[in-house]
């Protein structure tokens, strides 16, 4: 039986007179060897000669008619609709990878790189048409299988191996031009099935592949099938009963495409050969083979692999295999399904980069222990205390004895001016604070990168490190800049009656002196009671005002030790928010952002 062919089927439009075509093609098929029947371009659709062409040019065999293509009207092409879902799910994986691309190496996003140009190469293309190829290991009868699809001899088949040297295509309709070059397949190996006579065929928008075979010893065989299989719609996985349970079939490609079970096809062909119910016993082992793979089972009405029983040969289950292909074809489904697939394996291979199963992110508790790690670096508890001392040390020169006072102020002659730290030049002590800064900046970058995906991690502590460049001698110029203000401390309202007692005090002092004085010179009348009393008032009160003063000074020398203190930490944790936490903060947005996007990637589609 002779096929006709077409060197570009998908080239041609419906022709309105398809009458015509049948009758054309009728008539050939009537007229004996040798002789064929002639028409005009003007007079009929189909071409005045009828060119052989061989599906392996160099052997010998039949020859196909070709359809001609030189006055067919382009067909008008619908393109693939995503449904919603996918759409959604299409659209958070790329947003995923264009949120990735600076942390994660390209080998990690290359799989989900090639689903989003797969899925929009696709989606340009014909979505009236469902593409299937016919897979399967030398000698298992695809090609016999692929002829009996098309119910004439398309593609060859005897005891040569492997038969199949490159890919044909056989489209039951027109209009998947395109997606058949986007396999590759040349207008020579491209073949259209012979009208059937009974109206529009079942099979309408099926694009039929036969692949060469996928253990074949010559290598671009089996390039051919790894290529086109990944930009198939659907596969039928032909295997007979010597060969259904090989290792290579289900280790190389049956358990890595289990996520495609519902755009597969796996026939037993060959089943003339079993005696008895030898066919039933195979076709239950091969299913549990499948199980084993992980695919699941299309059965009980359940979305799953179809699993059938046939003969290629004598055409037993053929006829169920054409009926379940056909309403699969009809669904026009086909495509969206297996782009979905395709997104679930970029999923599942990204998951390591992107889940956890622990809480991330930086705690208060962490913040505000980096905090005091800052602070402790650049001694603002230190600062707090010598500006409470300051203060301190003021009220005592205000309010204290002028005796006192002049004691202490020859004993603060050799000391720095009241208020101002001392810099810390000193060799160890900068070293000491940087070893502080560094352990508080490796300490908040390891609880910020705890929990998170490798990747993730390592962009957490680079921020962190690079944050950190310069924070030394950053809060070096915080501890002089924010540290205890220069001159004296402000005054509470008190201390001018404190000093004015303090000063009345002394007075007394001066007075029962120079009255005891004047008893002995003799000036003023002896009377010692009065001038005594009035000096151990003086004497007394001096100490007990100076005492007084100084207890009530610690309660604002304290508050401004305090106040001097947080002023130095809140600028020491601004510098290092600035520079380590901020930084850090927005990696772990962007993780928490691509977390989400990944979240809708792998949660819309279970």
């Amino acid at each position: 039986m002779t096929a006709v062919t077409d060197q570009d089927p998908t080239e041609h439009a419906d022709q309105p007179d398809d009458d015509a075509h049948k009758a054309a093609g009728t008539a050939e098929r009537r007229a004996p060897d040798g002789e064929r029947a002639t028409r005009t371009d003007s007079a009929e659709t189909w071409d005045d000669g009828l060119i052989a062409r061989r599906v392996n040019e160099k052997a010998e065999g039949d020859r196909f008619p070709v359809r001609d293509s030189r006055s067919a009207v382009p067909p008008t092409v619908t393109p693939l609709v995503y449904e919603g879902s996918l759409r959604a799910r299409l659209e958070a994986l790329r947003q995923l990878v264009g949120l990735s691309r600076t942390r994660l190496d390209s080998r990690t996003l290359s799989q989900a790189g090639r689903v989003l140009d797969e899925a929009s190469a696709r989606r340009k293309l014909s979505g009236q048409h469902t593409v299937v190829a016919i897979a399967g290991a030398t000698g298992s009868g695809k090609s016999q299988l692929f002829n009996a699809l098309a119910g004439v001899t398309i593609s060859e088949t005897g005891v040569r191996r492997p038969t199949t040297a490159a890919p044909i295509a056989c489209s039951w309709s027109d209009g998947g031009a395109g997606l058949i070059e986007r396999l590759g397949i040349p207008p020579r190996l491209r073949r259209r099935p012979l009208p059937t006579g009974d109206g529009e065929s079942p099979l309408r928008g099926l694009v039929l592949i036969d692949l060469p075979d996928h253990d074949s010893a010559a290598v671009q065989h089996r390039q051919h099938v790894d290529r086109i299989l990944a930009l198939v719609d659907a596969v039928i996985w032909v295997v007979d009963p010597e060969k259904y349970a090989d290792a290579v079939l289900h280790e190389r490609y049956l358990r890595p495409m289990a996520a495609h079970a519902e755009v597969m096809f796996v026939v037993l062909n060959q089943i003339d050969r079993l005696p008895g119910e030898a066919a039933e016993q195979v076709l239950d082992d091969l299913r549990r083979l499948l199980d084993e793979d992980g695919i699941a089972l299309g059965e009980y009405g359940e979305p799953g692999t179809t699993v059938l029983a046939l003969s290629a040969l004598t055409g037993e289950g053929l006829g169920e295999l054409r009926e379940s292909l056909g309403q699969f074809v009809s669904e026009r489904g086909a495509a969206n399904r297996r782009i979905s697939a395709d997104v679930d394996i970029a999923a599942a291979r990204l998951w390591p980069v992107y889940a956890t199963q622990r809480r991330t992110g930086l705690s208060e508790q962490a913040r505000e222990e980096f905090s005091d790690r800052l602070a402790d670096a650049v001694g603002a508890t230190a600062a707090g205390e010598a500006a409470e001392r300051a203060w301190l040390r003021n009220a005592n020169r205000a309010c204290g004895t002028p005796w006192l006072r002049l004691w202490r102020w020859y004993q603060d002659r050799g000391e720095p001016t009241t208020g101002r730290l001392p810099g810390r030049t000193q060799a160890d002590e900068e070293v000491t604070a940087r070893q502080r800064v560094e352990q508080a900046v490796r300490t908040v970058a390891d609880r910020a990168s705890a929990g998170l995906p490798a990747p993730w991690a390592q962009a957490v502590r680079e921020a962190a490190v690079r944050g950190s460049q310069g924070l030394p001698e950053a809060l070096d110029e915080l501890s002089v800049r924010a540290g205890v203000p220069t001159g004296r401390p402000p005054r509470p309202g008190w201390w001018p009656v404190a000093v004015l007692v303090q000063a009345s005090m002394t007075i007394l002092q001066f007075l029962g002196g120079l009255w005891l004085l004047g008893q002995i010179i003799g000036v003023v009348s002896p009377n010692l009671g009065v001038p005594v009393l009035l000096m151990v008032i003086g004497i007394v009160g001096g100490p007990l005002i100076e005492w007084s003063c100084r207890m009530a000074a610690r309660g604002p020398a304290r508050r401004y030790g305090l106040e001097a203190e947080r002023r130095l930490r809140e600028a020491a944790s601004g510098c290092g928010r600035a520079r380590v936490l901020d930084p850090v903060a927005a990696e772990l947005l962007r993780y928490r952002e691509v977390r989400e996007q990944y979240g809708r990637v792998v949660g819309a589609g279970r």
